[in-house]
């Protein structure tokens, strides 16, 4: 199976940068993609909305749904699954792509934003994952697939920001719990994280602004990884913390020179890398995180 033609794709956020991008690539196949995120009218600082976002998908060559949804509330995440099978006839793969950041320290994080990481991160990671299943055990090649880190247990990933790795590494441990629990159904549960720096509007607003951008890839890299993953057999491919440039090296892939074209020179390394995954590429890099 190397192709998405005609299969349905439930991913939250994806109004903009990676969770835009695997759903325009998607949709490249033929996909059917659900936008199910909060942004229905424009921000006044960030680009796209869930319209502006169907609009891509379609002229890209994909069927679109969005619809508005807060993944904090379990009767609008019930809602817009209920409405996607309603459209397309069921779910193929869920996308956990929505995520809260802030990289503050213990005493500087204020519990209004610790609840949102969690509520958003861990709390809407379990919630859409679990509310997609029933669906995707009716799939021929079902996928989950978490925008989550490897499960790197290092201070150095805390130390800074305690609440935000907490959030971020609990997505990650619904990929841990979930591909061991669902094998038997064939659900494949995986996570993709990026190498290097990826240019988002978090990259552009929180992490260091232009500097950071001009040693950042596209987030188009993180789509052609995570489309291989979800054309790959279910039941052989559950359980992995992926690396979206390992993958494509697996894939074949050699010259990573166009997912960064204005580069010119080391690239950002991206946060909760472990140091064993740096053997493995080429890639010159600046560990500016961590």
């Amino acid at each position: 199976m190397m192709s998405l033609e005609g299969r349905t794709i439930f991913i939250s956020g994806g109004s903009r940068g990676i969770g835009l991008a695997i759903a325009l690539r998607a949709a490249q196949d033929g996909a059917n993609v659900t936008i199910a995120a909060k942004t229905a009218e424009p921000h006044p600082k960030l680009p796209g909305t869930i319209y502006t976002a169907a609009d891509e998908i379609e002229a890209a060559g994909g069927k679109a749904l969005p619809v508005v949804c807060d993944i904090r509330d379990e009767a609008q995440v019930a809602a817009a699954v209920d409405a996607t099978v309603a459209r397309f006839g069921g779910i193929d793969v869920c996308i956990n792509n929505a995520s809260a950041i802030q990289l503050t320290g213990t005493l500087e994080t204020d519990m209004k934003r610790f609840d949102l990481m969690h509520q958003i991160n861990t709390r809407g990671t379990y919630l859409v994952s679990k509310t997609c299943i029933p669906h995707l055990k009716r799939s021929a090649n079902p996928h989950i697939l978490n925008l989550a880190p490897p499960l790197d247990m290092q201070a150095k990933w805390f130390k800074g920001h305690v609440a935000y790795t907490m959030a971020k590494f609990g997505m990650s441990m619904c990929t841990l719990g979930m591909s061991a629990e669902f094998a038997r159904d064939g659900i494949a549960v995986n996570s993709l994280w990026p190498l290097t720096a990826i240019d988002t509007a978090a990259i552009r607003n929180l992490l260091g602004g232009e500097s950071v951008v001009s040693m950042s890839r596209s987030p188009r890299i993180m789509a052609d990884a995570a489309h291989a993953i979800l054309v790959r057999p279910a039941r052989a491919t559950t359980g992995n913390f992926f690396i979206d440039e390992l993958v494509l090296r697996e894939e074949g892939v050699t010259d990573f020179g166009a997912y960064a074209p204005g580069a010119r020179g080391p690239l950002a390394a991206d946060f909760f890398v472990p140091d064993r995954v740096f053997d493995k590429t080429d890639t010159k890099l600046i560990k500016a995180f961590g």
